[in-house]
């Protein structure tokens, strides 16, 4: 019996579809290292610049907590949807994948109005990226954070798509597990950017 499950698992998935999945897996996660390094580039720029407040105000004059705290809960909250999408793919259950996906990107969506609007108010209040060190990389470090999530919804959608149209297949399966390690990785850059930038700059 373990004979004819080794062999029917070898059938179903020739060993070329293998080792193309674990290459696009490898690639995948080298990508991913690039991208912890363009943050990591961007935290060290920031915390060099952000005691240059000069003609503005400081972080904890012009930051509201509650408000980030929101985005961070509302962030954690399409991790997990994230994670119950990959949870019901495994399971076979289409609609389930859906809500999933389709929670997370709303999640997502709200996620980047948010961060926009906090955007917005600190322009109109003549707090622009162009006023000092300190406000240059702060929009350069959660606009390039907003951006990815931005990248992501749009890959859920695209997911999403694909899925009516194609169902559980082998391509989408691949397709998922990439897409929730991404959105796990943008989750774990926010925890950064929540404590070193609205935690550590409101002290």
């Amino acid at each position: 019996m373990m004979n004819e499950t080794h062999i029917a698992h070898h059938e179903h998935f020739p060993a070329e579809e293998r080792v193309a999945d674990s290459t696009v897996v490898f690639g995948f996660w080298m990508y991913l290292m690039s991208d912890l390094l363009l943050f990591a580039a961007l935290f060290s720029v920031f915390v060099v610049l952000r005691g240059s407040v000069f003609g503005g105000a400081s972080a904890g004059n012009i930051f509201s907590l509650p408000f980030v705290l929101s985005e961070t809960l509302i962030l954690l909250a399409s991790s997990f949807t994230c994670g119950l999408a990959l949870l019901a793919a495994r399971a076979g259950s289409v609609r389930l994948v859906m809500l999933g996906l389709l929670a997370t990107a709303i999640l997502g969506a709200s996620f980047v109005a948010m961060e926009f609007s906090e955007f917005g108010k600190l322009i109109a209040t003549g707090q622009g990226p162009a006023q000092n060190g300190f406000l240059s990389s702060y929009f350069t470090l959660v606009g390039t954070h907003g951006l990815h999530v931005v990248v992501g919804v749009v890959w859920m959608i695209a997911l999403m798509i694909s899925i009516v149209l194609r169902g559980l297949s082998r391509s989408n399966m691949r397709k998922l597990v990439l897409l929730s390690l991404f959105w796990h990785f943008l989750d774990i850059v926010w925890i950064f950017i929540f404590t070193i930038v609205y935690l550590m700059g409101a002290q």
